[in-house]
């Protein structure tokens, strides 16, 4: 009897270091998206810029649910194999070098700019339900924050940059997850603290920033996806004079996001 505990325990024990061992070791696999900071802080934002009326009507669809926690939830999804493969090509949209959005070929499968403008059709739409109106709402946030991240409007033959390998101060990454979330993780900031933190736009940067959509907006993404790529190569080591050199851009876009997602909905909802 006494044997059989001791067996017993030591099982226990070998299981126990097994389920640990593993959870680490998918935790360092997990792949990092505009990451819960970025995505959160352009939901922060947004909420500081709703108009009354747009205010009650998120506060009608998502419940207790912030426009900050609702910013990542496009992303659990992913975990869910048949939403995952009807989504996923809405995250990004690749357009070719000398062509605009209207003269490429699409995606079949969607891409960032067909599902934003799907996703503002039905918040329009008076008769669709409130749990289809609750997607759509949980997606827009999200897709606003994507296509404010450069490479989500980068080139489709290196996977928006995931397949240019740097090294983040000795460890390994890309340029893609460099954007998605290294950047921001530098700062060493909670989504709330970044939010308040860069939350001054002016009466003026709020008037213009509104006054264009989303199209425009990944053009100015491409824009900026050039510079990133022309910033770093293949098995470049970046570290603080990379973070200085771009500090100014990721808080800009962070911010133009935040308050382009308010307008957009203030836009839907008024």
């Amino acid at each position: 009897m006494i044997l059989t505990m001791k067996y017993l325990l030591q099982f226990f024990a070998l299981l126990i270091f097994l389920t640990l061992h593993i959870s680490v070791a998918n935790a360092k696999n997990v792949k990092p998206y505009w990451g819960d900071t970025g995505h959160r802080v352009i939901g922060y934002i947004a909420d500081k810029h709703l108009s009354k009326k747009a205010r009650r009507m998120v506060k009608q669809i998502l419940g207790n649910e912030s426009l900050a926690m609702s910013s990542t939830w496009a992303d659990f999804i992913k975990s869910d194999s048949i939403l995952n493969a009807q989504t996923s090509a809405w995250h990004y949209v690749n357009i070719p070098d000398g062509q605009t959005y209207e003269q490429m070929q699409k995606n079949p499968q969607g891409d960032v700019i067909e599902a934003t403008d799907r996703m503002i059709r039905d918040l329009k739409a008076p008769n669709l339900s409130i749990e289809k109106k609750r997607f759509a709402l949980r997606f827009l946030v999200h897709l606003i924050g994507d296509l404010h991240q450069p490479l989500h409007a980068g080139k489709a033959e290196d996977l928006g940059g995931n397949r240019i390998r740097i090294r983040w101060f000795g460890r390994d990454s890309n340029l893609h997850r460099l954007w998605d979330s290294d950047l921001i993780d530098h700062l060493n900031l909670s989504y709330t603290e970044l939010a308040e933190a860069i939350n001054f736009p002016t009466q003026e940067q709020i008037r213009l920033w509104q006054s264009t959509d989303h199209r425009v907006w990944v053009e100015e993404s491409r824009i900026l996806a050039q510079k990133v790529y022309n910033s770093a190569k293949n098995n470049d080591n970046l570290g603080y004079r990379y973070a200085y050199d771009f500090d100014e851009d990721l808080k800009l876009k962070l911010l133009q996001g935040g308050v382009r997602l308010a307008g957009l909905l203030n836009q839907i909802f008024n």
